[in-house]
């Protein structure tokens, strides 16, 4: 699994677009699971990475992403990056 958590982690950047046509994303930092609609700040100059709108952290995998968004999952991702 340590592959997959290495390899989800690029989706938590630069997400803005890749969220839009996502129905559930999922914070790795506080494994809150939500719609991206629920997303208020996005940060970086342009503005395209989000935070979550429960913890404010860059930790944010949309479903599009292609690895489950999943507490189990989460979890693991947040062993792994914090």
């Amino acid at each position: 699994m340590q592959n997959s958590v290495k390899a989800a982690h690029r989706f938590c950047g630069d997400n803005k677009e890749s969220l839009k046509e996502d129905s559930l994303c999922g914070c790795f930092y506080c494994l809150e699971i939500f719609h991206p609609s629920e997303i208020e700040e996005w940060i970086d100059s342009n503005e395209s990475t989000a935070l979550c709108p429960y913890c404010e952290i860059d930790s944010i995998i949309g479903q599009s992403s292609g690895f489950p968004i999943t507490k189990e999952f989460l979890s693991e991702m947040n062993k792994y990056w914090f």
